[in-house]
């Protein structure tokens, strides 16, 4: 590993993140959820939100596909995902949904910028219709194929990485 300058998990939790939060609105699959933490970590995102019936750290199932990174990005627990929304608007983030809505946006239109937040919704009904009014924007993934349809944790990838390359590449 030394040769891959990886960061060691003290050196990691020193160094700056991006001023963004993941929110997961009741993400069911422990795999995705796991994957959402080794890809945060890959990209130094801030910190991840738990929502609803997201399952938290520490769990097997969870780090089977985390591999250690549930340890290194910081996260919490809110019971439900308009909890979190209220922490965000009082605390200055721009909320953005991560859906395929009306008057969305498309990816390759869309600026990144800090003090944002990201929601990504359950894996068959999306982000709740409860939780988009606290939404500033929704950010839409062009997708040409026959499904219109991504895997939460692979949606999450392709935003993490547009997010730390528009705020790192300005």
């Amino acid at each position: 590993m030394p040769e891959l300058n990886r960061l060691s998990l003290t050196e990691y939790q020193e160094v700056e993140k991006l001023d963004v939060i993941i929110v997961l609105d009741n993400v069911r699959s422990l795999s995705n959820i796991g994957s959402f933490f080794r890809t945060a970590d890959a990209f130094r995102i801030g910190e991840i939100f738990l929502c609803g019936i997201t399952a938290c750290p520490p769990h097997r199932e969870i780090h089977k596909t985390a591999l250690g990174a549930e340890e290194s990005v910081k996260w919490r627990y809110f019971e439900t995902t308009e909890e979190a929304c209220k922490y965000l608007k009082d605390n200055n983030y721009t909320i953005n949904a991560v859906e395929q809505i009306e008057d969305s946006v498309m990816l390759s239109d869309y600026v990144a910028t800090p003090r944002s937040a990201y929601i990504f919704g359950n894996e068959v009904d999306g982000v709740d219709d409860d939780v988009l009014p606290y939404c500033d924007n929704a950010i839409e993934i062009p997708q040409e194929g026959t499904k219109h349809s991504l895997n939460v944790s692979v949606s999450a990838g392709i935003m993490m990485y547009a997010i730390f390359s528009g705020l790192n590449h300005k």
